[in-house]
C-alpha cells in the first residue's frame, strides 16, 4: 500500500516539511558523490583507493560499530565489510588505522538523515513526508516540528545500533525521522482519509482510513525479509518514539486566522 496524498487540509503552509524535501533532494544530486570513480585517501597506514560514493558514505553517515565504540571504522574494518563481505567486522581494542580519522562519528547520527542510497529510496521517502508530515508541522508548530523531526531521526539511529550493535554497515535515509512524523500523524489525525495506491493482483487506487494504513505499515517493518537492506528496526523505533511523544505533548490545532479589516 502506498500512500499518494491525505484529504486532511492544514491552516498554514508546510515550510518546514518542503525545506526537509528540497535539502534531501539537494544533498542527494548535488553533494553525494555517485558510484564508479575511485579516490586516494591518505591513512596513517598510507594511501588506500576507494570508491567516491562509499567514501562520501563512510565518512558522513552513521554506522554502528563507530557509535558503539567511540572511533571512525579502521582500514582494516572496511576492507573486511566492503571486500569480503563480513557485515559484522567491527573489532574491539586495537583495530588498526581508522580510514577518516577526523569523522565526528556522533555527529553522523545525524547527517544521515539527509543522505539516501538510490533515487529510489530518496524519491519513497520525500513521497511519505509529504502525505504525512505537512499536517504533523501544521499542528507542532514549525520549530517545534523541525526539533521533532530531527530528534526522531537521531533515536531511530540509536535504535537501530542497539539492535546491531557490532554492524559496520552505514545506515542512511530520512526513513526513521519520517516514521516519527508517521506516528505523530497517527495519534493526531487517526480516522483522516489518505488516497492511497494498492499494488494486489490489480493495481488500484482506494481511500482508506490513516490509522489502517499505518498500523499495516508498521506492522510489516517486523516481517522485514532478514537480509533485506532495510533498517527496519530504526523505522520501527522512529514511528514509536513519534507516537510516544505526540500523545504525551498533545499539541493543539492552530488558532484560525482572523482577517483585520482597515481601520
Amino acid at each position: 500500500m502506498l500512500p499518494l496524498r491525505d484529504l486532511n487540509p492544514t491552516r498554514r503552509p508546510a515550510v518546514v516539511t518542503w525545506a526537509l524535501i528540497v535539502a534531501c533532494v539537494l544533498v542527494y544530486l548535488f553533494v553525494q558523490e555517485r558510484p564508479g570513480e575511485t579516490d586516494l585517501v591518505r591513512t596513517e597506514a598510507g594511501v588506500v583507493e576507494v570508491d567516491r560514493s562509499l567514501a562520501f558514505t563512510l565518512e558522513h553517515a552513521a554506522v554502528p560499530c563507530e557509535l558503539t565504540r567511540g572511533r571512525p571504522l579502521s582500514v582494516p574494518e572496511v576492507y573486511d565489510t566492503f571486500v569480503r563481505g563480513d557485515a559484522t567486522a567491527c573489532r574491539d581494542g586495537d583495530a588498526g588505522p581508522a580510514l577518516f580519522p577526523h569523522k565526528q562519528v556522533l555527529l553522523a547520527a545525524l547527517t544521515s538523515i539527509f543522505l539516501h542510497g538510490s533515487l529510489a529510496h530518496l524519491a519513497g521517502n520525500v513521497l511519505f513526508l509529504w502525505v504525512f508530515g505537512n499536517n504533523v508541522e501544521d499542528r507542532f508548530g514549525h520549530l517545534r516540528y523541525l526539533a521533532f523531526y530531527l530528534l526522531a531521526g537521531v533515536v531511530a539511529v540509536a535504535g537501530h545500533v542497539l539492535a546491531q550493535p557490532d554492524s559496520s554497515v552505514p545506515v542512511v535515509g530520512a526513513s526513521g525521522a519520517i516514521a516519527g512524523a508517521m506516528g505523530a500523524y497517527l495519534v493526531l489525525f487517526p480516522r483522516a482519509p489518505v488516497r492511497t495506491l494498492v499494488i494486489w493482483f490489480i493495481p488500484f487506487v482506494t481511500t482508506v482510513s490513516a490509522r489502517w494504513l499505518l498500523w499495516l505499515w508498521f506492522i510489516s517493518q517486523f516481517f522485514t525479509a532478514p537480509d533485506a537492506p532495510v533498517a527496519w528496526v530504526a523505522h520501527a523505533v522512529g514511528f514509536a518514539f513519534g507516537a510516544l511523544v505526540t500523545a504525551i505533548v498533545r499539541p493543539r490545532p492552530p488558532r484560525p486566522v482572523v482577517p483585520v479589516g482597515p481601520w
